[in-house]
């Protein structure tokens, strides 16, 4: 999907971009007016492309777009978004940045920037005045965007959407539970409680971009097992992997059938269908039912409540959040023009109308932005807000490098848990082989 947005049309926004702009205008400022911008000067001449992932909610493309139209008016340079589905990206990023033709600002997830640091300029000044204005950034944001161990950032972090657990309360009630249990042993009886009574739970194990590693990140982390030590050692073969990995196989006995083919809409289906009483996901099924205006998917979204996942053996939720991550190749003719795109959509004007629009399906990379309006909205999406303050990961607890983007991109630790429910292959073996696979792409 494409979208040209010139001087010529910058006057001649969609009604839903202007519409939902206005209804999503800040209430307050937000950020230090004392902190001076860094002053990019775009290049004469400048027109950007700029690549990025799809909408999953309508709002998202909607302000997006109309941010961008905005660019075009204050500094009469068009702009292309081109908008491309989740598990195309990889494919899109690697033939752009490998033939040097791709686009102007590229925004792809969370370790992108690691995959491709040599064929990226650092966006170091951009980052550090960005942080100072907004209250600094969070931890996630920072292990996404920096080169580890340095002070150059490589990526900028735009937002991230996280997986908690999205539930039917009503149906909870009925499973014998008041709220979501913090002990995994708990968490398993309710989900057990769920298929009983016919409503039973789903999470996806499949290959579906963003759902199934948040829930075999979640496995891993609620055991006390990751994928690296701190050094970059691969550590798959544990004793604590092999115990996630019998919990999985129990946890697979409570779901709905054919969670191993789902993609990554299909657990937003099923919820809106009433089909599954829990699945992890984020805003996009409650945001659909809230604003369908149909009877009955109101009376879900009435029902439907968020919780954090039971955090087992970690000391804090262990959810991460998949980030969208914006580089400046060094192909582009114009990085200039491109990282002022970039300060601008980053600023509070563009910023909050874009978060407050979403209704928190993407949470802010930068910490003045948890005071945005849209978190007082509705309370119900509270869970959402802390998103990027976390300690966890794509490749925790090493670092963020090619590897761990690699390992995340070939599904390595998500097909270790799939290849045990299935039965394709028991725990020990799925773990040896996991290791094995991880550990080609550690050496390489």
């Amino acid at each position: 999907m494409q979208r040209l947005i010139g001087r010529r049309q910058a006057l001649a926004a969609g009604a839903l971009g202007v519409g939902m702009l206005a209804a999503a205008a800040p209430g307050r400022a937000i950020g230090r007016e004392d902190v001076a911008a860094p002053g990019f000067q775009p290049e004469r001449g400048a027109r950007l492309r700029v690549l990025r992932p799809a909408k999953y909610i309508d709002p998202d493309e909607a302000i997006f777009n109309a941010n961008t139209r905005r660019f075009t008016e204050t500094t009469g340079i068009e702009v292309r978004v081109d908008y491309v589905n989740w598990p195309d990206m990889p494919v899109q990023l690697a033939v752009g940045f490998n033939t040097g033709q791709g686009a102007d600002v590229a925004i792809g997830f969370g370790a992108d920037p690691h995959l491709y640091a040599d064929k990226l300029l650092e966006v170091t000044d951009l980052a550090e005045y960005l942080g100072a204005k907004y209250g600094g950034w969070y931890e996630l944001a920072e292990v996404y965007g920096k080169r580890r161990g340095s002070r150059t950032w490589l990526g900028l972090p735009m937002g991230g959407t996280t997986g908690p657990l999205v539930y039917r309360r009503s149906w909870i009630r009925e499973a014998g539970f008041e709220h979501i249990p913090n002990d995994l042993g708990d968490f398993l009886r309710l989900c057990q409680g769920l298929k009983r009574i016919g409503h039973p739970c789903g999470f996806a194990l499949s290959h579906a971009p963003g759902d199934a590693p948040g829930y075999a990140n979640w496995l891993l982390w609620t055991h006390g097992a990751a994928l690296t030590d701190e050094a970059g050692r691969v550590t798959l073969d544990t004793p604590e992997v092999l115990r996630a990995l019998d919990y999985a196989r129990a946890m697979q006995e409570t779901m709905i059938a054919g969670t191993m083919a789902w993609n990554g809409a299909s657990n937003n289906r099923a919820y809106i269908a009433g089909e599954i009483g829990a699945t992890q996901n984020g805003v996009s099924v409650y945001f659909s039912l809230k604003t369908s205006g149909d009877a009955a998917q109101l009376a879900i979204a009435a029902d439907t409540e968020h919780a954090e996942m039971p955090h087992g053996a970690a000391s804090k939720a262990p959810e991460t959040a998949l980030t969208l991550n914006a580089m400046v190749p060094r192909h582009t003719r114009f990085p200039q023009a491109a990282k002022e795109y970039l300060r601008f959509m980053m600023e509070a004007e563009q910023y909050d109308p874009w978060l407050t629009g979403c209704l928190g399906y993407w949470s802010q990379p930068l910490k003045a932005y948890a005071e945005s309006a849209v978190w007082a909205s509705d309370p119900k999406i509270l869970t959402y807000r802390g998103a990027m303050d976390t300690p966890f990961y794509e490749g925790y607890r090493g670092p963020i490098n090619a590897a761990a983007g690699a390992v995340a991109e070939n599904w390595v630790v998500v097909d270790m848990f799939a290849r045990v429910v299935t039965g394709e292959q028991r725990p020990a073996d799925s773990a040896r082989a996991a290791q094995r696979a991880a550990q080609r792409w550690y050496r390489s």
